[in-house]
């Protein structure tokens, strides 16, 4: 039975670094296995990928896996790509997780997330990686949009921006202009998943990720990711690549 994931394109540009692992799991759904199943036959993770109905009533989701190694699991897109990320950053995702957990045992569960467990959140569900020139990122960041995707439109060949949270995945299999990533500027040896993996476990930290270290990015605008784009006036809509917010 599927559960949305027949409507995945993966000839999608964003899912390049997906699809090798990706597409045969999702055909395996498709046919029949459930997503826990078909994640746990690819014997990548560091976790056991379980029913949904496992996680307890009352115990939140994060202190679980953390005390179980055992990721509570629905079929459908959401959690399906929560479960490649875990195959992909097995030790970034191990990290949010800890932080999480660390979060937890320090405030408890409240109705209003914290900054920091907010942050953590943000990332794990939203977040986009992004090696690139100085120049590109300093644009970025101060959302001078005319730079990022005009004059300095030529950097990108320079760059690699890899989406990691999962929501992000899941809202691009039905692409709209607005959908926007929070980019974290990586700084790893390579742009190799397995460089990048373990420079985010290294680096990842709750008071760094509360600051809120993110730039915004409408990732349908990155150059060769949506034919639309090729037209300057794509980029000429304010209500998607908004102004900077002026200071009081």
């Amino acid at each position: 039975m599927a559960h949305g994931l027949e409507a995945i394109d993966w000839r999608a540009p964003w899912l390049a670094p997906w699809r090798a692992v990706g597409e045969g799991l999702a055909a395996e759904v498709n046919g029949g296995l459930t997503v826990a199943q078909a994640l746990n036959a690819a014997q990548r993770a560091p976790v056991q990928f379980v029913p949904q109905a496992e996680l307890p009533t009352g115990t939140a989701y994060e202190q679980y896996i953390f005390d179980t190694g055992s990721v509570p699991t629905r079929d459908g897109l959401h959690d399906f790509f929560n479960g490649l990320c875990w195959l992909h950053f097995p030790l970034a995702k191990k990290k949010l997780n800890q932080l999480q957990a660390e979060q937890i045992a320090q405030t408890g569960i409240q109705p209003v997330r914290g900054p920091a467990r907010d942050a953590l959140t943000v990332f794990d569900e939203n977040a986009a990686l992004l090696l690139a020139p100085d120049a590109l990122w300093q644009a970025l960041a101060a959302k001078d949009w005319q730079a990022v995707f005009g004059t300095l439109r030529p950097l990108w060949a320079e760059s690699t921006l890899l989406l990691f949270g999962h929501a992000l995945l899941e809202k691009l299999v039905a692409p709209r202009k607005p959908i926007t990533a929070h980019v974290f500027r990586a700084q790893a040896a390579s742009n190799s998943i397995a460089d990048l993996d373990a420079w985010l476990a290294h680096t990842l930290s709750a008071p760094m990720l509360a600051a809120k270290p993110f730039a915004h990015l409408p990732v349908l605008g990155v150059p060769g990711w949506w034919a639309q784009n090729e037209e300057a006036a794509f980029y000429a809509d304010s209500s998607v690549f908004r102004a900077p917010r002026k200071c009081p």
